[in-house]
């Protein structure tokens, strides 16, 4: 039912009083409130979502508790001793409140602090429209609220005894310091307009004189008022657990608010407002009520108008983070808790535009995450068209959808079954690939074309197969920003490995039952190479049986970290090991198998945990295989040819993996930035501190050298391949952990003892970054690997990052678009060129001219400055051709 306009309904189970609770609670009334007569039934009003709030109903009257919330708080927010008193003083001035009858400070009565008051008979108007009245009654409801609001800023604190309830000068200033901490402290997913107010606002705020300062109630606005059952005056102003001492007009710009929004479809959302529609309905305009407070103050017109419009916005967003912080934690008051905290982002974005009207643009340094954050990349690897658009349709579905979420995706998963799938992830893909964002990862020269434009999943655009190695890395980067981010996308590893072997050496037959479901993110699969019981970072050392038996394989062994193999949802693994273990070159004795998960003799043996994370629903598992058999059919390329798959397979996965560290360290220094601004220590802001600033500096230097290094390898897998390019792709893979591991470890110390919390995704981050020094081979491998081809390059009298007409014609190379004869040619020609090495071996998986092929084995007898020149003439050769020009490099 309803009381005084707000619903009134059973009381939640996660606020349902115990029968000694409810004993205890009837002794405190019958001692402390005059003329109580029990017995009592207890109601919980629906709306709110701060302090919960109950309907006490005896025989004779009714009463209302209200009660600090259960559970986990922040410091000083729910302070319900305030209200009390606040209304206790309001109340002997003749202010309307409702009378407060008693304060209980005794957790033990019903587990928190309590207090009571008269339930008030009257009208609350929930919905700003007030569609219940006629229009000349609307017009009084405002003008009454704005005469209630005049009234309380008129009285004089200090003589009802409320001098010491807040300090006078400097409200903002605090209040800035209050929100933005709360903000930070309950934030769940980036919000770029809240990075730019927070930036903005600590230079641009008021500073309040004492002489000027009131009581602000922190949250007026009309459904904050009960007014009289028949007349159009207030009677009651209630929820006064924001009330302190400080600027009146922050209640003004508050209490007006809604006449920046338009009106909700639903009519009841909290942002619905009633902007462009009050001539209809007979509401006065902001301007009007506005100088009609003024005039009621006798205080002058106000020049900085859009910073406390803007303030009032700022501070609601903040409350409505904390809201939706708490729904995720089952703390809030409310059951639609969860959907109006996701509202936080409309009040930040209106208050940005508010002030940009009034001043211009207004930046921020931690705004809407950018791939990149020197100036210098964009014309070192500036992105084509194409990508840019890519990216401004990935940037804002992950602001859409992907951020918000996060919270619900862990959420979903602490409450259903812990192998199981958060429903929010189907959801999410089904609108990613709706909007054509999936699969983008499939390198364009890999891609199964005519297998892509039989799935093609939305206005054209195709299942991938469109982007580079280095389009593609500009895109990962700001997948890795989120945790559940690449799987959306259909984007993960190591299915995004897995889905290329198949690409590039799958069967048709192999592709059909495999790769397809793959590439519509029906199934996910798993890689099986490394062996518990061998050094794996030298995958010759594999140990695993693949025998052939008739028609079949028998496999036989142990692997473990085997990522995804815990998913529900994974149906197929490619796994390493020695068909021909007596071979006598050490890198033909392996080879990739297809192994079905349900496969009779492969046993998930246990999940393995990282500092604790188990990664579950995905898992890292180790898995046994007894007497494993799998036809023939289901050998990748041929027997002997795993160790050349996983070299294939591991350059595009290392891209990926050091493109979403990157992605994860920018945002750990954005919550590093954020939390130095509004943390304070030992007098100043965390922000101010040399170490802390330090720690910023650095680690904006260590992901901008990242990204560099990263793109760079990226462009040579473009224009040189994944083999020629080895040496590169050593050095992200040791660079890129590396650094994100030092910049999340920054931003974990910044935020102190909640950084190691489940409150931040800080801890997980830094797990999952420390992990990926070893997944994908240590560190000392590839140090290993860039040792060797410097010294090789040393020995041979080359050098290298030189700027040499050979590496202008490999970077012009990459604008090309090279026939398979061409580039069959120029691979013969760099690797001569660049190490001297004659003993070139014909490269497997793409289509080759025969007679390309020997014209270039007759030629192997040249120097390397004659391989040199001959690179560079057949770059210029196929740049004349294709842009019909005879100009020189």
């Amino acid at each position: 039912g309803k009381m005084a306009g707000i619903e009134v309904g059973d009381v939640r189970d996660q606020q349902l009083l115990s029968h000694d609770a409810r004993t205890r609670l009837d002794d405190f009334f019958s001692r402390q409130v005059s003329g109580y007569k029990g017995p009592m039934t207890v109601k919980q009003f629906q709306g709110g979502q701060s302090n919960p709030t109950f309907l006490i109903i005896t025989p004779n009257k009714k009463y209302v508790l209200r009660k600090k919330p259960s559970g986990k708080l922040l410091p000083s927010a729910h302070a319900v001793d305030r209200e009390y008193r606040v209304m206790s003083a309001l109340h002997q001035a003749q202010f309307p409140v409702p009378c407060p009858y008693a304060y209980c400070a005794d957790p033990s009565v019903i587990g928190v602090e309590f207090y009571i008051m008269e339930y008030v008979e009257g009208r609350i108007f929930r919905d700003p429209k007030l569609p219940e009245l006629k229009p000349h009654e609307r017009r009084q409801v405002y003008e009454q609220a704005i005469r209630t609001l005049a009234h309380l800023h008129s009285i004089n604190y200090n003589k009802i005894g409320l001098q010491a309830y807040g300090k006078a000068e400097g409200y903002f200033k605090r209040q800035y310091q209050v929100w933005s901490r709360m903000y930070q402290a309950t934030v769940t997913h980036p919000i770029p307009s809240m990075d730019k107010l927070i930036e903005w606002l600590p230079s641009s705020v008021p500073d309040t004189r004492a002489e000027h300062s009131s009581i602000v109630h922190g949250d007026f606005r009309i459904d904050n008022m009960v007014f009289h059952p028949t007349e159009m005056r207030v009677i009651a102003v209630l929820d006064w657990e924001l009330s302190t001492i400080g600027d009146p007009l922050a209640d003004l710009a508050y209490v007006t608010m809604i006449f920046n929004f338009p009106p909700s479809p639903q009519g009841l959302a909290q942002d619905s407002g009633v902007g462009g529609v009050e001539d209809e309905l007979g509401i006065p305009k902001q301007d009007e009520l506005v100088k009609m407070y003024l005039h009621l103050r006798g205080v002058p017109p106000i020049p900085n108008w859009h910073v406390y419009q803007a303030f009032a916005m700022f501070r609601i967003a903040s409350i409505l983070q904390g809201v939706y912080k708490r729904a995720m934690q089952g703390n809030a008051s409310s059951q639609t808790a969860k959907e109006t905290g996701l509202r936080a982002k409309i009040f930040a974005d209106k208050a940005v535009e508010i002030v940009e009207r009034a001043i211009g643009t207004i930046h921020s340094s931690s705004s809407s995450p950018q791939p990149s954050s020197s100036s210098d990349v964009p014309s070192l690897f500036a992105p084509s068209p194409r990508v840019q658009s890519l990216m401004k349709e990935v940037l804002l579905f992950m602001e859409q959808h992907v951020y918000p979420n996060e919270a619900v995706y862990a959420a979903q998963h602490a409450s259903g079954a812990k192998w199981a799938i958060p429903p929010i992830m189907e959801d999410l893909k089904a609108k990613a690939r709706a909007q054509g964002l999936w699969n983008l990862f499939l390198p364009k020269k890999h891609a199964p074309l005519e297998l892509l434009k039989r799935l093609d999943i939305s206005g054209g655009r195709s299942m991938g197969g469109e982007l580079t190695n280095l389009e593609y890395a500009t895109l990962c980067e700001i997948m890795g920003r989120s945790p559940i981010a690449p799987e959306v996308f259909n984007c993960n590893a190591p299915d995004t490995g897995n889905m290329e072997v198949l690409a590039m050496y799958g069967t048709k037959e192999q592709q059909e039952r495999w790769l397809v479901p793959l590439l519509e993110g029906k199934i996910r699969s798993c890689y099986a190479m490394t062996e518990p019981d061998v050094a794996s970072s030298d995958a010759t050392n594999v140990q695993m049986s693949i025998v052939k038996e008739g028609s079949n394989y028998v496999i036989n062994g142990k692997k473990w970290w085997i990522t995804g193999a815990g998913d529900p949802r994974c149906k197929i693994s490619i796994v390493m090991g020695k068909t021909d273990p007596t071979n006598t070159s050490r890198y033909k004795q392996q080879s990739m198998i297809l192994v079905p998960m349900d496969t009779p003799g492969l046993t998930i043996v246990r999940p393995l945990e990282v500092f604790g994370y188990d990664d579950a629903p995905h898992g890292h598992c180790e898995l046994h295989f007894k007497d494993v058999r799998v036809p023939e059919g289901n050998i990748l390329l041929g027997p002997g040819r795993g160790f050349e798959i996983a070299q294939g397979r591991l350059g595009p996965g290392r891209i990926h993996h050091c493109m979403r560290l990157i992605g994860v360290a920018e945002r750990a220094l954005e919550m590093m930035k954020a939390r130095a601004k509004a943390r304070v220590a030992f007098g100043k802001p965390l922000s101010a501190q040399g170490t802390v600033r330090t720690a910023i500096a650095e680690s904006r230097i260590e992901i901008d050298q990242a990204r560099l290094l990263t793109l760079h390898a990226a462009h040579s897998m473009d224009s040189l391949g994944n083999k020629l390019a080895r040496d590169q792709i050593a050095m992200i893979k040791v660079v890129a952990p590396r650094m994100a591991c030092q910049v999340i470890d920054r931003a974990i110390q910044v935020h102190g003892a909640g950084g190691l919390s489940q409150d931040f995704l800080l801890a997980m981050a830094y797990a999952h970054a420390r992990t990926l020094r070893l997944a994908d081979g240590p560190d000392e491998v590839h140090l290993e690997t860039v040792a060797m081809l410097e010294l090789k390059r040393a020995a041979q009298g080359t050098q290298t990052n030189s700027t040499s007409e050979l590496d202008k014609a490999a970077a012009l190379l990459s604008t090309l678009d090279p026939s398979p004869q061409d580039m069959l040619e120029l691979y013969g020609l760099y690797k001569q060129a660049t190490t001297g090495d004659c003993n070139t071996t014909e490269p497997q998986g793409d289509p080759r001219s025969a007679a390309k092929w020997g014209s270039w084995k007759g030629r192997q007898g040249m120097s390397q400055p004659e391989a040199q020149a001959a690179y560079v003439r057949h770059v210029e050769g196929m740049k004349r051709r294709t842009h019909g020009t005879n100009s020189k490099l």
